[in-house]
């Protein structure tokens, strides 16, 4: 193997890959990322076994094609270090890799092409393409409700919903639900229902951007792979039964009021600076026309703000997990937010006024 490659047609691809990979390992092969080059064509895979990314790039010149694996993070830092423009050189010299760039010189260690784990490339049933600014949409709005390492393991991931013309994600922690819903020209005979593990969502966010690209979703029995641009993406699915959301979504809440998004994330987060550093409890008191948001915490410390709301109706108090609330704020994207509570007891519906695409469940907390 033996070619050359301008320092920013690789590092994108490889910081991308790179992120895929593991820093600690089972298998020593999946801290480095496989590099095969043939004609011009420069591929980097990185895996976890749960996670594949290849990301393809074009080589400057190919001297002679082959194949190798080198340390994933350590060639990141080379080239990130190495200075803008520049041409990097790689050879396979008795087993190891060298890279020349300039005056600069390194050596890397290889471990056997053969050794590198390929995610088993099962045929998909389905296969649907959606533009990117769809998925990614999806994904930003419901993302930060999924579960981190709970023993409900199919929480630990999003459910993607793919039904003819409609495309629908959903994550939550059993604490709170996000669920985004939009129109896509797509056509399914069954409608498909896929857990993707948390970190395979993340990792695949990353590729997307607010564009109309196409990216082609592949459906297989176990695996879900996502073409686009010079990335492939495939993930492991999580194998389990998905809760049935529509259940928690709270109906016929009578006391509904609308606030000023930013206004109100800001008194959120002023008062929760003396809210219980465990619990993070706030207080909400609705009345006509106000919402007071009250916080105190052990050391008899308290705060207390009130801003203007619209509503009319019955006063209540109810107390939730400010952090909750404010992760809701910061993902719509509307100026304003209409909150649907009904007692103290019950979960609260977060939406954009008049409904959208996303709508929000919290459940409250006692105080």
């Amino acid at each position: 193997m033996k070619f050359s490659i301008s320092r920013e047609d690789l590092l994108r691809p490889l910081t991308l890959v790179a992120g895929v990979v593991e820093r600690r390992q089972t298998l020593p092969v999946l801290s480095n990322v496989l590099i095969q080059v043939d004609q011009d064509q420069l591929a980097l895979t990185g895996t976890d076994l749960e996670v594949e990314l290849i990301g393809r790039t074009v080589a400057g010149s190919v001297e002679e094609p082959g194949s190798a694996t080198l340390p994933a993070r350590k060639l990141m830092d080379i080239c990130k270090s190495l200075p803008d423009q520049s041409e990097i050189q790689f050879s396979l010299e008795e087993g190891r890799a060298v890279l020349r760039c300039g005056r600069s010189r390194f050596t890397l260690s290889t471990l056997p092409v053969a050794e590198f784990p390929n995610i088993e490339d099962t045929q998909g049933s389905v296969e649907i393409s959606l533009p990117r600014g769809t998925l990614k949409h999806l994904i930003d709005t419901t993302s930060f409700a999924m579960a981190q390492q709970d023993v409900r393991y199919y929480l630990n991931g999003m459910l993607l919903e793919l039904q003819t013309n409609l495309v629908r994600a959903v994550a939550t922690d059993g604490h709170r639900l996000a669920v985004c819903s939009r129109h896509a020209e797509i056509e399914v005979e069954t409608a498909q229902k896929l857990i993707v593990p948390r970190k395979g969502i993340l990792e695949l966010v990353r590729l997307l951007d607010e564009g109309d690209e196409v990216v082609t979703l592949t459906l297989g029995a176990s695996h879900v792979r996502a073409h686009t641009g010079d990335f492939t993406f495939t993930s492991k699915l999580v194998d389990g039964k998905f809760p049935d959301y529509e259940r928690v979504v709270p109906r016929g809440g009578d006391k509904v009021f609308i606030a000023d998004r930013a206004a109100l994330r800001q008194v959120l987060s002023r008062t929760a600076i003396l809210s219980n550093e465990k619990y993070r409890g706030v207080r909400l008191h609705l009345d006509e026309g106000n919402l007071r948001v009250m916080a105190n915490n052990p050391e008899q410390e308290e705060a207390e703000e009130t801003i203007a709301v619209e509503y009319s109706g019955d006063a209540l108090e109810i107390g939730f997990n400010v952090g909750y609330l404010i992760d809701v704020l910061n993902a719509l994207n509307e100026d304003r937010i209409q909150m649907t509570l009904s007692d103290p007891n019950s979960s609260a519906l977060m939406e954009e006024p008049g409904g959208g695409d996303t709508l929000y469940v919290v459940m409250p907390m006692r105080l």
